[in-house]
């Protein structure tokens, strides 16, 4: 058996299972969720890394090196945003091949500041290493609220209950666009060029999550495997299934008319978009409604069963899709 045959989120749980129990009275939330959460001293600390290497998150010589940059930084301060936190701190690690241009790293740095700047992020530190192949690894730290009893507020994979709304931020399938479109060479139009920007310069939803903890909201993830993937992530951790109305998902406006017949299913499991997805009662999802800037859609239900997530139509049929969402590691899946 090698890792393929496990799959990411397999291979996580057997590490999971390979690791003592977590012990520290500090700890609050671990391995499973968007990031970890642990108390230094009345506050708590949000944390989350992620790494993006060359050939396999990005294409080298055809995305910019400064888009990079800051998509970088910006996929872990969506997970910090997925939480409901506020991200501070970022250590970067590089992995560089030693005839990379110095223009490119500078190039890479500029964009990594851009985003850090855009999201009140102070990079701290880090490591360089040689490497055959362009790695960056970005650990980021960020602050979660607190309620009047110093309890901290946060977004759970496992807070979702049967009769919760399932709602998503923004709109979707925009970022599976524009990998498409530099996948495939599309003609630069306009069009294509937003896309290309949506799948390059993810917009983390730090606002959506502050509000949606405030509102009420305990449930939520970002949509970084794709919506029916993530969905389904929230249901492993809580138990229970979820009907997803693929008729309701809010598609990016760019993308049916250059792929009308691959629209729904490049928002429902393209991935990348790195919106909010939140889980909450309906009262909780109308106040979190009423508070947000960008729109947050309603697109499914939770439901009591074994965890699943039900695809259906707009008759209410239930179907199936070619593509399920994002696995690193997993034979047969997209990459």
């Amino acid at each position: 058996m090698d890792v393929s045959d496990l799959g990411e989120f397999g291979l996580i749980e057997h590490l999971r299972a390979a690791l003592p129990a977590a012990t520290s009275d500090r700890l609050i939330v671990g391995i499973g969720d968007d990031a970890a959460v642990w108390r230094n001293g009345d506050a708590c600390t949000i944390a989350t890394t992620d790494t993006m290497v060359a050939g396999v998150h990005f294409l080298p010589g055809v995305v910019a090196w400064r888009d990079v940059g800051w998509k970088a930084l910006a996929v872990n301060v969506s997970d910090i945003a997925a939480m409901g936190g506020t991200p501070a701190f970022a250590l970067v690690t590089l992995c560089l091949p030693p005839a990379m241009p110095v223009d490119d790293v500078d190039a890479l740095y500029a964009g990594l500041r851009e985003c850090a700047d855009a999201h009140g992020v102070a990079i701290a530190g880090g490591d360089i290493v040689s490497a055959p192949v362009f790695a960056i690894t970005i650990a980021l730290t960020g602050d979660a609220a607190h309620d009047a009893g110093g309890v901290p507020l946060l977004l759970r994979r496992g807070a979702a209950r049967p009769g919760d709304l399932v709602a998503v931020t923004g709109v979707l399938g925009g970022s599976a666009g524009g990998l498409r479109a530099l996948v495939d060479g599309a003609p630069a139009i306009d069009a294509t060029r937003r896309l290309v920007a949506r799948h390059m310069r993810p917009q983390p939803r730090i606002d959506a999550g502050r509000a949606a903890v405030a509102a009420g909201i305990v449930c939520g993830i970002d949509i970084s495997d794709g919506l029916a993937q993530d969905l389904g992530h929230i249901c492993e951790a809580s138990g229970v299934a979820a009907d997803l109305r693929l008729d309701r998902i809010p598609l990016d406006a760019d993308l049916a008319p250059i792929w009308p017949d691959d629209a729904v299913t490049m928002a429902a499991a393209g991935g990348e978009d790195y919106e909010l997805l939140l889980v909450g009662a309906e009262d909780a999802i109308a106040r979190a409604s009423t508070a947000l800037a960008t729109a947050l859609t309603v697109v499914g239900r939770i439901v009591e069963g074994a965890p699943r997530v039900r695809l259906l139509d707009a008759g209410s049929a239930e179907v199936t899709l070619a593509s399920s969402g994002w696995d690193h590691l997993k034979k047969g899946r997209p990459a």
